[in-house]
């Protein structure tokens, strides 16, 4: 199929890897070595001339664990999209003592640390772009840091999971 542009899918969340309905309708598509490659990504971005291009890159930085790197790795048993019980109790949900509020402040801390970093590294992208590529910035989702009792981003109905930038613009010289 000739499309008249090449799609081009990076991604960083081994959940959407080689094998999800998604890859198949790219004509280039890989999961990068770490979760945390968007350098890696933007390096690999290449723009030839004559041919539009569309990229695809999902981000691994900004998503639960919130690291850069494994080394401070915390281990939540049983987080997996959201943590749906922070303990049950008759009078609503209580924090259990492993995800008491020194570590949801952490974790909400380290997000906004790899959402600074991202924003670091997207000057690299955009001065890779050629004049008038045309740029989204977006989120599949929102996190939950406690509201309501949960954490994390799903499945759960929650007005903060719906809450996502949206930003758009072409690359101008």
């Amino acid at each position: 199929r000739d499309l008249g542009y090449r799609t081009v899918g990076r991604v960083s969340l081994p959940v959407l890897n080689e094998s999800t309905l998604l890859s198949g309708h790219f004509d280039d598509y890989r999961l990068m070595d770490r979760h945390d490659d968007f350098a890696g990504m933007i390096a690999d971005l290449a723009f030839p001339p004559g041919r539009p291009v569309f990229y695809f890159l999902n981000l691994g930085e900004t998503h639960y664990p919130y690291m850069l790197t494994e080394d401070e790795l915390p281990r939540l048993s049983g987080v997996h999209g959201v943590l749906r019980e922070l303990g049950k109790t008759e009078t609503g949900p209580e924090p259990p003592a492993f995800f008491d509020a020194n570590l949801m402040s952490w974790l909400h801390a380290q997000q906004v640390r790899c959402v600074e970093h991202v924003d670091g590294l997207c000057a690299r992208l955009l001065e890779k772009c050629p004049p008038d590529t045309h740029v989204i910035v977006t989120a599949d989702h929102g996190e939950l840091f406690g509201e309501d009792g949960y954490f994390g981003h799903g499945p759960v109905m929650h007005e903060k999971v719906f809450e996502v930038p949206f930003l758009e613009g072409k690359v101008k010289r």
